[in-house]
């Protein structure tokens, strides 16, 4: 399992000059597809920044994809000394959450950093990795520490039908944000399926003890939570008045990606509740055997108990037992013990003991 680390500052003196690009695409705006570029082709990061224009930024974006998360807090390093400015910056919103950050690092630019997750049924377990956005006019930097395939699901939600409209950048920064609730979407699904599995196992006659399995997914549950609640704080940030209109997201489509991501955490608490419910049932069924198991015992413990006595009083052999002289004496003991088994047998049966 990996966890979200904190998305600190990148280390002092750290530049963008010498950062490339992994991957490229060029974007307009309205619905248009999102058009690979030769990332070699591509100036690096510094000069990409430096040379954005304010000019046709609506209509048109480019969008790059960088190594990491590091790399791209580099990139937003080099945009000037208020990078590293934190909350002393007047328009820099205070971070809600520790694992997500939404801030001016400049007039013009906007850096949002946001935990992600991605399940693997193999193990059964939610990792959590990072994603980071550097947006400004006319220029979008992206990059994601982790598995999540957020830059897949970008580009998939670009260019399938009904992908993202309005500006190119504003374009962009919906399908990112989209993507990041998609992979937790798909997260709450694969632990629904996963808990579902574990309820039949709870259910079933095979005495498999799901314990363990519980646990694993209610610590699981607390992960994805973990790495849902920050998308959840920081989202609303987008809305924010200060916030230039091209860097933000469009209203309507933000506050359903906040409905989804309230969506999604009540569900994994109705999925924490029924694995409580399941441990709960779980210990009861052990209970029960228990106490059917020691019936069982006490039953046939009665039974064997029943001719201990019977021999126990003809093994005294007193002079005056007047079954000693008697040759049937030996058979109607046995038959004694044989029928008061049956009978005991016969009433525990009845009574469910048996």
């Amino acid at each position: 399992m990996t966890n979200p680390t904190l998305p600190g500052p990148p280390a002092k003196g750290g530049t963008a000059t010498a950062t490339r690009p992994v991957a490229a695409w060029h974007v307009d705006a309205g619905a248009g597809e999102a058009r690979p570029l030769d990332p070699g082709a591509v100036a690096p990061v510094a000069e990409l920044l430096r040379g954005n224009a304010a000019a046709g930024a609506a209509d048109r974006a480019t969008w790059v994809r960088l190594a990491d998360v590091a790399a791209l807090h580099d990139a937003a390093a080099g945009l000037g000394p208020d990078a590293h400015a934190g909350a002393g910056h007047p328009d820099t919103p205070r971070s809600r959450h520790p694992l997500a950050v939404v801030k001016r690092v400049a007039d013009d630019w906007l850096l949002v950093v946001t935990p992600t997750a991605w399940y693997t049924p193999d193990d059964r377990q939610v990792h959590t990795g990072r994603f980071a956005t550097l947006v400004g006019p006319g220029v979008v930097l992206t990059a994601e520490d982790g598995g999540a395939g957020v830059h897949d699901e970008m580009l998939d939600r670009l260019q399938a039908p009904g992908a993202p409209r309005g500006g190119a950048v504003r374009r962009v920064t919906a399908a990112a944000v989209t993507a990041v609730v998609s992979g937790a979407s798909a997260v709450e699904l694969e632990l629904g399926d996963a808990v579902a599995s574990t309820e039949r196992l709870v259910f079933e006659q095979r005495r498999a003890d799901p314990v363990q399995r519980i646990y694993d997914l209610k610590r699981e549950i607390t992960e994805a939570r973990r790495a849902l609640l920050p998308v959840t704080a920081e989202l609303p940030e987008l809305l924010d008045p200060d916030v230039p209109d091209h860097l933000g997201v469009d209203r309507r489509v933000l506050e359903r990606l906040v409905s989804t991501v309230e969506r999604i955490d009540r569900h994994l608490d109705a999925h924490d509740d029924l694995l409580s419910d399941m441990l709960q049932v779980h210990m009861s069924q052990v209970s029960v055997r228990q106490n059917e198991d020691m019936r069982k015992i006490s039953a046939w413990a009665a039974i064997l108990v029943y001719p201990t006595i019977v021999a126990g009083v003809y093994g005294m052999n007193f002079a005056h037992m007047p079954e000693l002289a008697w040759t049937l004496g030996y058979p109607m003991a046995l038959a004694l013990m044989a029928v008061g088994c049956v009978v005991l047998y016969r009433v525990f049966r009845r009574a469910g003991w048996l």
